[in-house]
């Protein structure tokens, strides 16, 4: 089932490739899941395979610029010629009201992994209301003065030479950084798991690992800092789930996922778990972690869920979904 790419037109103009796994047992909720830079939702396959397993309906889609989704001015590596922010978002909302429309009455968690958990909490601060817990994983929302630099170096990389074309600087300034600050590394792709399988998986994916754009990388600091500064909008009992690993040189060894953390509640957020994983790296869900990591979440996913809401069908008759 999930292997099917499905499709989903959105009002921004991109077709959202999509995969679905449905629940199996009584059902807790609908998960959707939102991918990292430079790679794609085929990749969480064993996750979406276990949620499904605790009776979520789990839906995986490819952001703009990745994977198989397409749309006229969004090729590999770009989220838009302009407004990047606003069409992610307004894509992953689209996705939201599919899924909810598809199983009316039941609670939605938003699921986001590094790049995706920038979008995840950019989308709840957007659209309060729309999802009924979120969880961010190995997400750095708090780069600080070198954010602030990243962010003149792709100023000044448009103004040489425009910001549809890879940036030559920033990928050396974070992939790069990071394979180098693995003791011993044996590929430069080594920071995201110590699983080498994975690795190797990732480096021979021609759908991962592409150079993201000056407009991409332009639009994910935007999102970096922009999304803790309107954490008020947020339901003050919003579950919010947070997970690193502490060997993850993209979070600073989850260091950032902490200051998430206390930023959040520092700010009114009542219900927000953290979780940092020794001897993991970048990808928890594909460290050696993962199966202990996933057993959690799904146990917190199912607390934290409201139960499912009564669908009233035309009749007589009602029904759960």
């Amino acid at each position: 089932m999930f292997d099917e790419t499905r499709r989903l037109s959105s009002p921004t103009g991109a077709s959202l490739a999509y995969h679905y796994q449905p629940a199996a047992g009584p059902v807790s909720g609908i998960l959707l899941i939102s991918h990292g830079l430079a790679e794609h939702s085929k990749r969480y396959r064993p996750f979406a395979e276990i949620m499904a397993s605790h009776g979520f309906h789990v839906y995986a889609f490819d952001h703009r610029g990745h994977g198989e989704t397409t749309a006229s001015d969004a090729p590999i590596g770009r989220f838009a010629r302009r407004n990047g922010v606003r069409l992610v978002l307004e894509d992953v909302k689209a996705m939201r009201d599919m899924a909810a429309d598809a199983h009316a009455g039941l609670p939605i968690l938003l699921f986001g992994h590094s790049m995706g958990g920038l979008i995840a909490l950019s989308a709840a601060v957007d659209v309060p209301g729309s999802f009924d817990a979120v969880a961010v994983w190995n997400s750095n929302f708090h780069p600080g003065i070198a954010g602030r630099a990243a962010q003149a170096i792709l100023l000044t990389e448009k103004a040489l030479k425009g910001s549809d074309v890879p940036s030559g600087l920033l990928p050396k300034l974070t992939f790069g950084a990071w394979g180098r600050s693995i003791p011993g590394h044996r590929t430069e792709f080594d920071w995201l798991s110590h699983d080498r399988d994975v690795v190797d998986a990732y480096i021979a994916d021609p759908l991962c690992g592409f150079g993201a754009s000056v407009s991409l990388w332009l639009d994910l600091f935007e999102m970096t800092f922009r999304a803790p500064a309107l954490i008020g909008s947020l339901q003050k009992d919003l579950p919010i789930h947070l997970v690193c690993g502490a060997e993850d040189p993209a979070t600073n060894g989850g260091r950032e996922i902490l200051w998430l953390s206390e930023h959040l509640k520092k700010n009114g957020l009542l219900n927000v778990t953290t979780k940092i994983w020794p001897g993991t790296r970048h990808e928890t869900l594909n460290d050696t972690v993962r199966t202990r990591a996933i057993a959690e979440f799904a146990s917190w996913a199912k607390a934290a869920l409201p139960p499912a809401a009564p669908v009233v069908k035309t009749g007589s008759s009602s029904k759960m979904e």
